[in-house]
């Protein structure tokens, strides 16, 4: 009998923590941006920086928790020469030149994004990156828009 009590205490216990789990996952995928909001996101920041001018807007993307992060969406901007003005996860990067990152598979998915924005005024470019929520690379859908010689960025992660 007690043999018994004990493998059913077990195996709720494994239940338990298997929900649990399984609900945690659920919840990231659920609280993840969709790419509606990254565009959203990024004609809202282009028109804070036309707005309030470029120091004012570039501190308040920079401001982890500010109104440019949300969640694994945050806005970054760079010049057309690959140099980070204003980066939502990462402040570390702002005012160096990244030009020559790549991502996972060895995409050079900044030069990419600079070139894509000589050309057009928007565009939605795929690489692979970091998500700041579950701290793993994921294939990453980015959403930007040219604004003078800057190009304004908000992206989304998963496939």
């Amino acid at each position: 009998m007690m043999m018994i009590r004990r493998a059913f205490y077990v195996l709720a216990t494994a239940l338990v923590v298997a929900s649990v789990a399984m609900l945690s996952g659920t919840a990231l995928a659920a609280d993840a941006a969709t790419k509606a909001e990254a565009v959203a996101m990024v004609e809202k920041a282009v028109a804070y920086i036309k707005a309030q001018g470029a120091d004012k807007a570039y501190a308040e993307i920079d401001n982890p928790s500010g109104q440019f992060v949300d969640r694994d969406l945050y806005i970054v901007v760079y010049g057309l020469d690959g140099i980070v003005l204003a980066h939502g996860a990462n402040k570390a990067r702002v005012g160096t030149n990244q030009i020559d990152d790549k991502d996972s598979d060895g995409k050079a998915f900044v030069k990419e994004r600079v070139d894509l924005a000589k050309q057009q005024p928007t565009f939605w470019q795929t690489y692979k990156y970091m998500n700041p929520m579950t701290k793993t690379v994921e294939p990453k859908q980015m959403y930007c828009q040219r604004l003078d010689q800057t190009v304004v960025c908000g992206g989304v992660y998963g496939s």
